[in-house]
């Protein structure tokens, strides 16, 4: 398998200016050890990383988190194990597998001193290259962080980066105000709606209460006083549309999602159409 998403490669010069405004109101740089992903796997680091014995272990070890980490190294106690078991340690919430077999390097097309992240949230993968003499456990961490794109991931300078490097390009955003007592079951309702929309449109939560989310409120236009509301946003064209909400349903996100999608649709068949009848 081709290696994607080295980590530290961002072009600025191509980020849509949703993403902008984000990476430009703060600073990445010290982020590194605080996730802000809206959910989180459990995990414990008595357990980390688990040893992968075989292509069957591997696989199922994927498949049972939204967010995974394996690292394939040639020798297990080599220095560049250590500092995995030390980027282990640093995100709990997060599963470590490692494995030395050589069938199952071969079965995810990496080098020795790779590690793979997988994503279960658009099946995607991002690969480290470990065979640089400057990867340490930080830029491990960082690479993570990043990269860790779950069903409803939290919007900050860290994550913007993961998520404009996703495959999916249409993203919708609850903005509310994590501090509300309501705040709980909103995000027990978005997250069930994020699973009927799996592989089709990234889910984000966007924190009203953080200043540094100002500006990707005002982006859509939007006043405190009109939240919670939801903004979906089309990368590409920056299409976008928003709908402001008394409360937050598993029925009227679905149903937000669903005409943004025909509305998509019918703006692609457009020129098809036209196309096609100017042929006949």
């Amino acid at each position: 398998m081709v290696k994607r998403g080295q980590a530290g490669i961002m072009d600025t010069s191509v980020f849509p200016c949703l993403f902008i405004l984000l990476l430009t109101g703060g600073s990445p740089a010290g982020c590194a050890g605080d996730s802000g992903s809206a959910s989180h796997s459990t995990g414990s680091t008595a357990e980390k990383p688990v040893l992968l014995n075989d292509i069957a272990d591997a696989e199922a070890f994927i498949s049972g988190a939204e967010v995974a980490v394996i690292g394939f190294f040639q020798e297990p106690e080599s220095p560049e194990v250590s500092q995995f078991r030390l980027a282990a340690g640093r995100i709990p919430e997060v599963p470590f597998g490692l494995s030395t077999s050589p069938a199952v390097l071969s079965r995810y097309g990496v080098a020795a001193n790779t590690i793979t992240l997988f994503r279960r949230v658009d099946n995607d993968r991002r690969d480290l290259d470990m065979n640089s003499k400057d990867v340490d456990a930080e830029k491990m961490t960082r690479f993570i962080r990043m990269n860790e794109l779950r069903l409803v991931t939290e919007y900050n300078p860290v994550t913007a980066i993961g998520v404009m490097q996703s495959s999916l390009q249409l993203h919708l955003l609850l903005i509310t105000d994590k501090m509300s007592p309501k705040y709980p079951e909103r995000m027990r309702r978005y997250r069930a709606a994020a699973e009927l929309f799996k592989g089709k449109i990234l889910f984000i939560l966007v924190d009203s209460n953080l200043k540094s989310n100002e500006r990707t409120v005002s982006f859509f236009k939007l006043k405190k006083s009109q939240l919670p509301a939801l903004a979906i946003f089309h990368a590409p064209d920056e299409e976008q549309d928003v709908l402001t909400l008394d409360e937050v349903s598993v029925e009227r996100v679905q149903d937000f999602c669903n005409r943004f999608l025909q509305r998509m649709q019918k703006k692609e068949d457009e020129p098809e159409e036209k196309a096609f009848n100017e042929e006949l």
